[in-house]
């Protein structure tokens, strides 16, 4: 179990999170240095832009994160692409509407279950991923050459995006609104 509450003290700003009889806390300088980070990554999120090559199908901010989601873990089914980017799934039915016919998504009947419909990229999403790849290469081409710390920016991400993941899962759980 985990349960969450702030308050403000003195210097610091108190984020006592409860687990296990464990209780942290965070101090102003903590918390600077986190919203930081959370601002620095939108606002470099805010200067990659798609590529902007004829050959590629344009998309929107929101068919780009279910396109990311579905090009990750083809097969998938709506209902898993709707929680893990955070849409309603009439807003995920729309988008998948939309980026079939850009052709970028094909839906399949599942073979096991006939109610369920699996999600997949085409051969023209990609073409588009790898048109992607090389524009943001360039892009980003220049600004921090060093592999390592390339690597650690990358695992660093990875695990926020996993960790916020988790979180959001566990604010959707049944269980969860309980505390």
């Amino acid at each position: 179990m985990e349960s969450r509450s702030s308050l403000r003290l003195k210097g610091y700003h108190a984020i006592a999170i409860y687990r296990q009889a464990k209780v942290l806390v965070v101090t102003d300088d903590e918390v600077s240095r986190l919203f930081d980070l959370a601002d620095l990554i939108f606002a470099v999120g805010r200067q990659i832009r798609p590529a902007h090559d004829r050959s590629t199908e344009m998309c929107t901010p929101v068919e780009s994160i279910v396109m990311r989601y579905v090009d990750r873990n083809p097969g998938t089914s709506a209902r898993a692409a709707a929680e893990v980017t955070l849409l309603p799934s009439s807003n995920l039915s729309r988008v998948l509407r939309g980026l079939e016919k850009k052709g970028l998504v094909r839906r399949d009947t599942d073979i096991h279950d006939s109610r369920c419909v699996r999600i997949y990229p085409t051969a023209r999403a990609r073409e588009n991923l790898q048109h992607l790849r090389e524009a943001w290469s360039q892009t980003l081409e220049g600004i921090v050459d060093d592999a390592e710390t390339i690597d650690l920016v990358n695992t660093t991400l990875r695990r926020i995006e996993t960790e916020l993941a988790w979180r959001h899962a566990r604010m959707r759980a049944p269980h969860a609104q309980d505390n």
